[in-house]
């Protein structure tokens, strides 16, 4: 064990004692200061002799993190010791029912929390199932949440110490995992900071460009701003209203964001710097804090013309992060557009320190449940709900994380709140299910009747209409938005595909009875692979649905299976000569073959063709050469040859060769589990394999053997939902 130098131990104590400083209870309640200073001790000697990759002791890091909970995010003692603890039981043999024992079971829990998200973190499951174990612990205790983001951003602070690998592979996790907790959270500063940071590692040159703009305009910027500001803090003054104002700069992100979005450069970014304009000593009533923010607002607006099109209210309607301000911007002294918020006391606590402040004021005049807690009542529901798939979870979760909000009104007037491009559909399921499911539409603001996608508007008062003959069609979840619709209308196609399954199961069975045979593993097989199905649920639905006839279903049972190796001999298609049923009388531009063992015919390498594609062909030499439609060859041998129609022959006994390429992220038997999908679930003859894996992805190149288009499509699609497997594509060029 390393020992520490004198000045680091006196440092490290002195780090500690800040935490007392701003941790309010711990210097006011002696008990309280016992027991941090209790788990410093602990955490003191757990990491003693440990350094972090920048060399300082460890220790230093749990400190930090214990300053952010306390100071940044406003968390109070318990969290305290729960920063400090956060890395005890991962680096010494201290069980969590030892810290139970000395710091209380919701301790305990926290830590044992934390870390369940550093496992999380650590696993090759997969960004979407990471990011849902994550969010499961918001069904225990926020805290836990609160406090990984604490310790994420003091990491990001950090970052420099580390490998380039690893600072991309964190800041990317960052920017995807918890820039939009910090926002959905109402965090605003740390989220400002965490954004940052992460564009400082992603994009370092954008970010230094930005930084040194702003650092060289840093003077005449703060000299403008007093300027600017001046004449406000007069008029204030002689108006009685206490205040604190500040003036800071965009954050880095959101200028690269207006510049990348307007493609304009940083000199064209009119609204760099913001004015902030605090209200102290307001009366604590909602009531009351609207209607000085709005007297405010009017004296600015006096001293200086406003841009109506960039008044923001989010005092009458706030986020649903909880955030609550005024925003005006407003043309300043020399033609400069300058930003100017204002809020009081109470709603800049909740905008710094987001949902950690809620509850300090939910007894004032006027407030109720914030949308934050309405949100994270939401995502505890969703949570109960043990079938939900983890990339499905993603995306709904995120779509609520940025979202912008309208609002609408029932006939009977309550507001409800919903994401911008909400439509008429997902009004309906936010009233209730049965609502949603029997919806034909609906009355907008008692005069205009619209169907069910058309798009809300802010203020629409909405009347759904309805039907018992309506029922939900799959083309509604292109209609909503919202995860309670969504949600809802995959519960209603679940089951209903549950239902479809077992009719159709039932109807085989009745079918195999009436030609003396019996549903055995081969006969689904051969039914399968012979009707190109994913699985034999697949099967069971189309069956259900009268897919096919059921001469084509005995025809496929009863079929005999050949060898691999004959198949993949077998002629790969067929131009009939004469007319038929199938091939009926064709014009003269139509290639007509006649089929032999040996045709003159051949496959164009360029494009590698197959029954499905689109397909034509050119004589040269005698041989017909067969391309793909699009294909830049045929598109250049057009102008000089002629060109004829080509009709597949739908054959299921011939093997086609494709080439397809598969990314993801890597893991222990997956090329495994790759490999028997195709071989085993597709009867799929493979030619030629190449992967490569580096750090934790991988890619990969397969040549194989396939009868047709849509049976490529399905072995495409089975192969996406492998764990790990991100991308599959079709590819024209093949290993040799």
């Amino acid at each position: 064990m390393a020992e520490f130098s004198q000045e680091e131990k006196d440092n490290i104590e002195k780090e500690f004692e800040g935490i007392l400083k701003t941790c309010p209870k711990c210097s006011k309640d002696k008990e309280t200061e016992a027991l941090v200073r209790k788990a410093f001790d602990i955490a003191n000697f757990a990491h003693y002799g440990s350094r972090r990759k920048s060399g300082e002791p460890y220790i230093l890091h749990p400190i930090e993190v214990a300053k952010i909970a306390s100071s940044e995010i406003g968390l109070g003692a318990t969290s305290v010791i729960c920063a400090l603890l956060h890395d005890v039981v991962e680096d010494t043999e201290i069980t969590l029912d030892d810290i139970s024992d000395m710091f209380g079971e919701k301790v305990a829990q926290i830590i044992d929390g934390l870390t369940k998200i550093k496992d999380a973190l650590k696993t090759e499951a997969g960004h979407a199932e990471n990011f849902k174990k994550i969010i499961l612990t918001l069904a225990d205790d926020v805290r836990v949440i609160l406090l990984k983001i604490a310790d994420r951003l003091h990491n990001m602070r950090t970052l420099e110490s580390m490998q380039p690998e690893k600072q991309l592979r964190i800041a990317e996790e960052t920017q995807n995992l918890f820039v939009p907790l910090a926002h959905r959270l109402g965090f605003y500063n740390i989220k400002m900071e965490l954004e940052d940071l992460c564009l400082k590692y992603l994009q370092p040159t954008v970010y230094n460009d930005i930084t040194k703009k702003l650092k060289s305009s840093e003077k005449k910027r703060v000299h403008y701003l007093n300027l600017f500001c001046l004449p406000i803090m007069f008029t204030l003054e002689q108006n009685g209203i206490k205040y604190n104002i500040s003036s800071r700069s965009k954050s880095i992100t959101s200028i690269w964001n207006k510049m990348q979005k307007q493609n304009i450069p940083f000199e064209n970014v009119y609204d760099v710097f913001a004015v902030r304009i605090v209200l102290t000593d307001v009366i604590p009533s909602l009531e009351e804090e609207k209607a000085i923010c709005w007297r405010v607002y009017s004296i600015i607006t006096n001293k200086y013309k406003p841009n109506q099109q960039r008044l923001r209210d989010w005092i009458s309607t706030p986020k649903d992060n909880g955030y609550e301000s005024l925003h005006t911007t407003v043309m300043g002294p020399d033609g400069t557009w300058v930003e100017v918020q204002i809020r009081t006391e109470r709603m800049n606590d909740i905008a710094e320190r987001g949902y950690a402040a809620h509850w300090k004021y939910k007894n004032i005049d006027g407030y109720e449940k914030s949308q934050l807690e309405v949100w994270l009542e939401r995502v505890r529901n969703t949570l109960k709900n043990p079938d939900a798939d983890a990339l499905a979870f993603l995306d709904d979760f995120k779509l609520n994380l940025y979202s912008n909000d309208l609002f609408a009104f029932t006939p009977h007037g309550d507001m409800k709140r919903f994401p911008v491009d909400a439509t008429v559909l997902d009004f309906a399921y936010e009233i209730h299910r049965e609502i949603g499911n029997h919806a034909i539409g609906a009355k907008i603001n008692k005069t205009k009747t619209v169907a069910l996608d058309y798009k809300l508007q802010s203020g629409d008062q909405v009347e759904i209409l309805t039907t018992e003959n309506q029922h939900p069609q799959m083309s509604w979840l292109n209609m909503v938005t919202t995860t309670k619709a969504r949600k809802a209308l995959q519960q209603v196609f679940k089951a209903e595909q549950k239902r479809l399954i077992l009719h159709g199961q039932k109807m085989l069975q009745e079918m195999l009875q009436r030609h003396k045979m019996q549903e055995t593993a081969g006969v689904l097989d051969k039914l399968i692979k012979g009707l190109v199905c994913a699985d034999k649920n697949e099967l069971y639905e189309k069956i259900a649905n009268e897919t096919f006839p059921e001469s084509k279903i005995i025809e496929y049972a009863t079929k005999k299976r050949t060898s691999k190796l004959i198949r993949l001999l077998t002629p790969q298609f067929l131009l009939k000569d004469e007319p038929s049923e199938e091939f009926p009388a064709t014009p003269n531009n139509v290639l007509q073959i006649s089929h032999d063992e040996n045709p003159n015919y051949s496959i164009a390498q360029c494009c590698h063709p197959i029954p499905g594609d689109s397909v034509i062909a050119f004589k040269t030499d005698g041989n017909f050469v067969l391309h793909k439609s699009n294909c830049p060859q045929a598109v250049e041998l057009k102008v000089t040859h002629k060109n004829y129609e080509v009709h597949w022959k739908n054959s299921r006994t011939a093997g086609f060769l494709v080439s397809i390429h598969l990314e993801g992220k890597d893991r222990i038997g997956i090329l495994k589990d790759i490999v028997n999908v195709i071989t085993e679930q597709f009867d799929i003859n493979i030619r030629n394999v190449q992967i490569e894996s580096t750090e934790s992805k991988f890619q990969g190149t397969l040549d194989l053997y396939v009868v047709d288009k849509q049976h490529l499509n399905n072995l495409m699609l089975k192969l996406q939902k492998i764990r790990g497997v991100r991308t599959v594509d079709r590819v024209e060029s093949f290993l040799q």
